[in-house]
């Protein structure tokens, strides 16, 4: 199946960088959000980071005026109505997730992938949303979208070997290196980041060392680029603490229980690099 035009659905963060990446590589791409101001906000900080690249020499100013011209926005859902593809990517609550499928699903082309950024969430209970869940596949991005190189393709209980295929050869079209995980909380990086990530704020919340020592242990002694601390406010802390909450749920394990300082760190906003103060403080 020939992927050519692509929808995504929330226009935070990881949607605006699917959206760039998908743009940078040629493709007509269609940011959707119901909230105008971070449209405008997601496409103005798209149209800086290609400014920025070409600044660096990483692009011609001509590619990066290619590449915006291929974003377009919208506020209505049924935007996607000549999608071949749709990302949805918005935050990880599994209400409002189910809910975006539902509507992407009556939208949508009947031929149509629909496809979910989800760090956590299962696909096989995303696609059972659905009148099509051979077409529903996991298709997880890191952030920074436009650097980071892997892309874990989530194969649902009934995710049809096309539509991987499809995502598949997509995610190396746009210069993503993709790897097929099966359905399973957390997939494979997040079962095994985050668990790392709660000890280490585990460690801050004891004393057993100071947040910029817990992070230098990790890069100098591990040859992390990050320590955890940091890694967990460029992530965003409430974004760990419902990852840590779904591997809790579904896998019935104590030792994934989040950190009563994640806790929190969450209640008080302080939510890392988002909102300018989590482990570190963002001037």
């Amino acid at each position: 199946m020939d992927v050519t035009r692509i929808a995504v659905v929330g226009a935070g963060t990881m949607g605006a960088g699917i959206v760039q990446v998908m743009a940078q590589a040629g493709l007509v791409v269609t940011m959707i959000d119901r909230d105008e101001s971070i449209l405008d906000r997601s496409h103005s900080n798209i149209e800086r980071d290609l400014k920025r690249s070409v600044e660096r020499g990483r692009m011609s100013q001509d590619d990066a005026d290619i590449a915006l011209s291929l974003v377009q926005v919208d506020t209505d859902i049924r935007a996607i109505r000549e999608a071949d593809l749709i990302i949805e990517a918005v935050p990880e609550v599994l209400d409002l997730k189910l809910r975006i499928f539902r509507s992407m699903d009556e939208s949508a082309p009947d031929n149509a992938i629909l496809a979910s950024n989800t760090s956590s969430i299962s696909i096989t209970r995303l696609g059972a949303e659905t009148k099509r869940p051979s077409k529903v596949v996991g298709m997880h991005f890191f952030n920074p979208v436009p650097r980071m190189a892997l892309v874990e393709v989530v194969r649902g209980l009934q995710s049809g070997e096309e539509s991987i295929q499809a995502v598949f050869d997509l995610a190396q079209h746009v210069g993503k290196t993709p790897v097929i995980v099966e359905d399973s909380p957390g997939f494979v990086s997040n079962r095994v980041l985050m668990p790392m990530i709660n000890e280490a704020i585990f460690c801050l919340m004891e004393d057993v060392s100071s947040r910029e020592e817990i992070d230098q242990v990790m890069q100098l002694g591990m040859n992390h680029p990050m320590g955890p601390l940091a890694l967990a406010d460029l992530i965003g802390l409430d974004v760990c603490l419902d990852i840590l909450e779904v591997l809790q749920r579904d896998l019935g394990d104590q030792k994934y229980r989040p950190c009563p300082l994640l806790r929190k760190m969450v209640a008080s906003g302080q939510l890392g690099r988002k909102s300018g103060v989590g482990f570190y403080r963002y001037d």
